[in-house]
């Protein structure tokens, strides 16, 4: 880097910003811990508000003239931003592609071995690359690949949707498949179902009744005696 370049600049761009003493500049405009307002002054002034406050002086924005500072919880601001970094990082989906190859004659059973294989990709959020690779006389007839990889896209159509259209490469013919759903996306439904899965907790049967005891019969057809 050129060192003009540096010195006019303030040397490198640190990815810490400045807190309480480290602050270099003499006038600040701060902001208070609520977001308001409270106008240009001096780092002394604003460093004894910060210690009033029991916070910190953190440099928000060090390239406005004057720099802005804000009265905050610098140690649970940074807990905070990391939390959050932390969940982003868990919501990114890193796009994965799968490569399935495929011969223009391939006999009935092998293709839906391999039909299976772009079903699951596509259900798991992956993309699929398909190749068809051509070999000897084969590469004569590009129809037969080209009819192949749009029966292809034809019998999974209710998983993904063709995003790269087949085209010549070389001996082999490529397409690419896109799912329709996004990794995140299968990832909320699996939580989801597997919250609906969870058998709620039961409470323990009663004890069932005992049978009433029945009333002796008579001799006579159930009549009891008339009493003496």
């Amino acid at each position: 880097m050129d060192r003009r370049w540096r010195k006019a600049h303030g040397g490198h761009i640190s990815v810490e910003a400045r807190v309480n003493e480290r602050i270099r500049a003499p006038e600040v405009r701060l902001v208070g811990p609520k977001g308001e307002q409270i106008g240009i002054v001096t780092v002394a002034e604003a460093l004894k508000l910060a210690a009033e406050a029991d916070l910190d002086l953190v440099e928000v924005a060090p390239t406005a003239r004057p720099p802005v500072c804000k009265l905050m919880d610098y140690g649970k601001f940074k807990y905070e931003s990391a939390v959050k970094a932390r969940e982003s990082r868990k919501n990114q989906t890193q796009t994965v592609v799968k490569e399935i190859k495929l011969r223009p004659k391939i006999d009935p059973h092998d293709y839906g071995t391999k039909r299976g294989h772009v079903e699951r990709f596509l259900k798991a959020g992956d993309k699929v690359k398909v190749t068809i690779m051509f070999r000897g006389r084969e590469q004569s007839r590009p129809e037969l690949g080209y009819r192949l990889l749009q029966r292809l896209a034809e019998d999974v159509d209710g998983l993904g949707f063709v995003e790269s259209q087949p085209k010549q490469d070389g001996r082999n013919m490529i397409m690419v498949i896109g799912p329709h759903k996004k990794k995140s996306e299968n990832r909320t439904h699996t939580a989801q179902a597997n919250n609906r899965s969870v058998p709620t907790q039961r409470t323990a049967a009663e004890p069932p009744l005992a049978p009433e005891e029945s009333e002796p019969a008579s001799d006579d057809g159930g009549a009891m005696p008339d009493p003496a």
